[in-house]
């Protein structure tokens, strides 16, 4: 029997977090997010028993948004359990965006396959989620599935050498899921996976005697001059005596001004009086991200995730205190300074070191204190939406509902979207 839209009503009050974990290919980039659901309860047991009302209540809002909106140009990896598989409301998501990634508890019966067959006719893919062996249920999804996850935390070594091996196919690419060292992704590139899922491009390696490079120095210096409010001349010094820095920052200025009416910035002096200090500490923090080149790869996993903490934390910062501009742009720049040990390599303390910040940013950074570090542990947790009592706290801290934040975090979505849609290159 099929379940159908309805049962996004059995969703108390609209109550779920929603995250997106990126999917990367082998080259480093963005190739897809997996879209994960977890009721906003007081009860862990309330994650399993909502699991098909909160794959629905998702289906719905992806199918009234548009997936675009959710996931930009990449591909949405869905969980569908036994009842999500057989309903009909699995049929709003959109083909051509979508895999369907089959949980490990589903039972490949007659009827199962049947259907995955039917959703294949209509241009659905699938994934086979959580293998750890290749048993007699594999064998019977296997020739039906488009991707195989195999979690790198259910396996030993020689296991996953050896799963690698049989599982590998033509037809079926591998994904590597829970990655959380350059080691694991290292090993996993060497046998052969084609995707990787986890943490470790945003993990700081933090190496010993590491130097940061003189290109990366030159702007480490240049948002130092901004948060201490440098004239500015010393801002435009510094800027002119870097000839790329000075190209990259207006290209990148200036590929966001087309459409706005804003004509074209040919000087670093013109940048400065038009966008003011915040808008050029805000492009200064988004070319640290940017290769060894110049190039800002928006693309990059790393600044991704970056411009939506920023994104997300300043728009949490304009929902509890409308038109406080200040502390916006202060939320945005603990969002996108969060991750720049991982960018750098060296410890937090030492980079806070270079470039002067204020006391709520540095407790923030460091110790995830005050109301931008509660800002900053929600987007976080967001990101694995695991710790679903602590999120709930947390959110209750600020005075934010689940629903709320969910929209903030669709808005933040959107921006990054439009921000990666403009050629910087």
């Amino acid at each position: 029997m099929h379940a159908d839209a309805t049962a996004v009503t059995s969703m108390p009050s609209d109550d779920f977090f929603l995250a997106r974990q990126p999917i990367l290919g082998r080259d480093q980039k963005l190739v897809a997010f997996e879209l994960l659901f977890r009721a906003a309860a007081e009860h862990e047991d309330a994650q399993l028993t909502d699991y098909a009302a909160a794959t629905a209540a998702v289906i719905s809002h992806a199918s009234q948004l548009g997936m675009k909106q959710v996931v930009g140009e990449q591909i949405a990896f869905v969980n569908v359990d036994e009842v999500v598989l057989k309903s009909d409301f699995v049929r709003f998501l959109p083909p051509d965006k979508v895999i369907l990634e089959i949980l490990e508890t589903v039972q490949a019966t007659p009827e199962v396959t049947a259907r995955v067959r039917e959703l294949k006719e209509l241009g659905f893919r699938f994934a086979l989620d959580d293998v750890i062996g290749h048993s007699e249920q594999v064998s019977k999804l296997m020739d039906l599935v488009d991707v195989i996850k195999i979690d790198l935390k259910g396996v030993s070594r020689a296991e996953l050498i050896e799963l690698a091996h049989s599982l590998r196919s033509p037809h079926q690419k591998l994904l590597a899921e829970k990655v959380e060292t350059v080691e694991e992704f290292e090993l996993c590139l060497e046998l052969g996976f084609e995707y990787f899922q986890g943490y470790y491009f945003a993990r700081p390696a933090i190496l010993s005697g590491k130097k940061i490079s003189p290109s990366e120095m030159v702007l480490l210096r240049l948002l130092d001059l901004i948060n201490s409010n440098a004239d500015n001349a010393a801002i435009e010094a510094v800027v002119k005596r870097d000839a790329l820095l000075s190209l990259n920052l207006l290209r990148l200025v200036n590929s966001h001004l087309t459409g706005t009416g804003g004509g074209h910035i040919e000087s670093v002096s013109q940048a400065l009086a038009q966008l003011g200090r915040s808008q050029l500490q805000r492009w200064v923090q988004i070319l640290l991200y940017s290769g060894p080149d110049g190039h800002v790869e928006l693309n990059s996993p790393l600044l991704q995730m970056a411009t939506t903490r920023g994104r997300l934390l300043e728009l949490m910062a304009l929902t509890l205190h409308p038109g406080d501009v200040e502390g916006a742009n202060t939320a945005f720049t603990v969002g996108i300074m969060s991750l720049m040990d991982a960018l750098f390599s060296v410890s937090m303390g030492e980079l806070l070191g270079k470039v002067e910040v204020s006391p709520e940013v540095r407790a923030a950074l460091l110790e995830r204190g005050g109301k931008y570090g509660t800002m900053l542990r929600i987007a976080e947790q967001l990101e694995g939406v695991q710790c679903n009592r602590t999120l709930s706290q947390a959110l209750a801290a600020l005075g934010l509902s689940a629903k709320r934040l969910r929209e903030i975090e669709l808005a933040a979505f959107d921006w990054v979207r439009e921000l990666s849609g403009a050629d910087v290159g």
